[in-house]
């Protein structure tokens, strides 16, 4: 088995892999690209983004510093903002719902390395979806976990480190992320 079927299998990979590699290379080259569009031409920018990412809704704004590993695997909802300095490490598939807002400097992983070091110095990384629901804003400076799945209608404070799924309707803070309230229920 070639080390991106094993990625795209859920497996343990070699990401240091050519063809692996290949993959973050052409969304780098993207990232670059798209950071260097003139900010105040935001129809350039959405443009551009429809090529670059899986699928994006409308009325979505990614600003200016946004990374990420293939780019192909980051499907977005209506009315999306990501601010300044996002990081999204999409090598498997990242779902962001509708009225999503992340504040800057956050980093969606979706891919981690194992605890064993021999396998680390094998170069070895797996990956696991992330999903977040619709009306969620995510504050500054926040780190989302492979595997994780955000509810509806959900706040995750800033700095928070989000390692297991926040269930709908929920005020979540905090390293490592709980639900301290629940919020009130979208119309």
């Amino acid at each position: 088995m070639r080390e991106i079927d094993k990625l795209k299998a859920g497996l343990e990979y070699c990401f240091d892999d050519e063809e692996v590699m290949d993959l973050k290379l052409n969304a780098v080259k993207n990232c670059e690209i798209y950071n260097n569009i003139d900010v105040c031409d935001r129809q350039a920018k959405y443009d551009f983004l429809k090529e670059m990412l899986g699928s994006i809704g409308e009325n979505t704004c990614i600003e200016q510093g946004f990374y990420c590993d293939n780019g192909k695997n980051i499907h977005v909802g209506d009315n999306f903002l990501a601010n300044y300095q996002v990081t999204i490490l999409d090598v498997n598939e990242v779902y962001i719902g509708n009225d999503v807002m992340i504040g800057p400097k956050t980093t969606i992983t979706t891919v981690g390395h194992p605890i064993n070091p021999n396998k680390r110095r094998q170069r070895l990384g797996q990956a696991s979806k992330v999903r977040i629901g619709n009306d969620v804003w995510i504050g500054a400076n926040v780190c989302i976990l492979p595997g994780v799945t955000i509810g509806n209608n959900v706040i995750i404070g800033a700095g928070a480190v989000v390692n297991r799924d926040i269930p709908d309707n929920s005020m979540a803070v905090g390293v490592p992320a709980r639900v301290i309230k629940e919020i009130e229920k979208v119309i």
